[in-house]
């Protein structure tokens, strides 16, 4: 499995675990946390400022709005600049693209519903998913009847699902009555939810219909097809045609033999309708299963819609940027070296790896850049140092004050 960038702790935990190594020295310990205090407070009003272009550029695709408010926006909204600050969140956030091969596999697959879901991606100008961390556990699922069997799945953390929808004259053209879109045309949907299973990763689409796998239909109409032939030709149609003939020649009907055969032809096809009746009900049972998770993802799974999705995804944004400075400039502050990006990155993956019994790919280089950004990492000839605690707090202390400066004389 490929390993990511993402970061499977809170921030807090991790400060915490930062702060045994500074057990020694208490004016350190108290440092380190009011270093990482400001350094939280002044990357959370990057994140405000980021909401509020992001709010901004997103409004005219803003499906809450009403089309009187969305079109105030036009000209002033810049799909460009949206997109552009969108993909920057995720990858700070440390998401990523979940390519065609994964939702194609999701589409022929099923862990948990057992259904096959139909999407309509001609809705859609473009469509994009993004997933932040994984993890697998063990489910029980049917099989057999009352039988049932323990699965491992693969759950992703958090899925993010951006939905570009056609205009109109698309759906009219189609003859789609809009009123039963439930979405206003040339809108962008988009959609944060926590802990989808991979094979079921194709529920998040709005659009997305349930519909019999090719061995349900099987199952379903082959029966029917050769019960039905072989209890007409064996059973009922003779049955009448004795009758029939008979009534014509005047002979005397056996009338106890003939309501023989059509009885047990009458049985035989009312075990046949149960059958049939039973394989139907077990794909309404998986639809109705379908829907209940569909209901639970969007009551329980899901975090955000639409620019309440920003809030989410910036939340997420701004900790594993916190975190991976504050790790950065941790080890950097231990060391009595100065360290080149690869042994920074190698001790700390090393320490996840003892310590937390975690294998994750340690994002070394957007650490490193946002330490020197801040004024807090210095690199001379691909080696990385850090300046002391006590000079760290000055200098993000004179950064935080000169947000606001209006105070000119």
């Amino acid at each position: 499995m490929k390993r990511e960038h993402y970061i499977p702790f809170d921030k807090e935990f991790i400060l915490e675990q930062q702060l045994t190594a500074f057990a020694d020295d208490l004016k350190k310990v108290e440092d380190f946390k009011k270093l990482f205090d400001i350094i939280e407070h002044y990357f959370h009003y990057e994140a405000f400022n980021l909401i509020r272009n992001l709010k901004q550029n997103y409004a005219a695709f803003n499906p809450d709005l009403s089309p009187n408010e969305r079109e105030e926006f036009n000209g002033k909204s810049d799909f460009l600049s949206f997109k552009e600050t969108l993909r920057n969140v995720l990858n700070h956030a440390n998401y990523s693209r979940v390519d065609k091969e994964t939702l194609d596999k999701a589409l022929k697959n099923s862990d948990l519903i057992g259904l096959n879901l139909d999407i309509d991606f001609k809705f859609f100008k473009e469509y994009e998913l993004y997933v932040q961390g994984n993890h697998t556990t063990k489910e029980k699922v049917s099989n057999y009847f009352f039988w049932k069997k323990e699965i491992e799945v693969q759950y992703y953390d958090r899925v993010m699902v951006y939905l570009n929808y056609k205009d109109s004259n698309y759906f009219k053209n189609k003859k789609i009555d809009l009123e039963k879109l439930l979405i206003d045309p040339n809108c962008i949907v988009l959609k944060v939810f926590k802990r989808v299973p991979k094979n079921d990763l194709e529920t998040v689409f709005p659009n997305a219909t349930p519909r019999m796998f090719t061995t349900d239909k099987l199952l379903f109409w082959i029966p029917a097809i050769v019960g039905v032939f072989s209890l007409l030709s064996t059973k009922v149609i003779p049955a009448l045609l004795k009758m029939d003939a008979a009534y014509k020649s005047g002979e005397t009907i056996d009338l106890l033999d003939s309501k023989t055969s059509l009885t047990q032809g009458l049985i035989a096809l009312g075990i046949l309708a149960a059958y049939l009746f039973r394989q139907y009900n077990n794909f309404v049972n998986k639809k109705i299963k379908y829907s209940k998770m569909l209901s639970d993802s969007l009551y329980f799974k899901n975090l955000g819609n639409n620019s309440g999705a920003f809030y989410s995804l910036l939340n997420s944004s701004e900790e594993e940027v916190l975190k991976e400075t504050l790790l950065a400039y941790s080890f950097l502050n231990r060391s009595k070296n100065p360290l080149t990006a690869e042994e920074l990155d190698n001790q700390i993956e090393a320490w996840f790896q003892k310590k937390l019994k975690t294998n994750l790919d340690f994002d070394v280089k957007d650490a490193l850049l946002k330490l020197q950004s801040i004024g807090l990492g210095i690199e001379t000839n691909g080696k990385w140092e850090v300046i002391p605690l006590d000079k760290a707090l000055i200098r993000i202390d004179e950064i935080w004050d000169g947000i606001f400066d209006y105070n000119q004389k």
